[in-house]
């Protein structure tokens, strides 16, 4: 690897850090219940999504709403 190959790998490292600083900055609490069943939100799903406010099940169904 050469300088300029490892100058553009630490460029991208440091965007990719910003974005996910700003991102997790921006972010509202994680809600607890699920907004639209009322089962708890598991701890892995608040924390991969920031800013959650329903399960897995239901956010599936808001996004492709053929599926029910």
């Amino acid at each position: 690897m050469d300088v300029i190959d490892q100058a553009n790998e630490r460029a991208e490292n440091m965007v990719q850090a910003a974005l996910a600083q700003r991102a997790s900055a921006n972010a509202a609490p994680s809600a607890l219940w699920c907004e639209d069943c009322g089962e708890r939100i598991p701890e892995a799903r608040r924390q991969a999504a920031p800013g959650c406010e329903c399960c897995i099940s239901c956010q599936e169904l808001r996004e492709h709403p053929a599926r029910r």
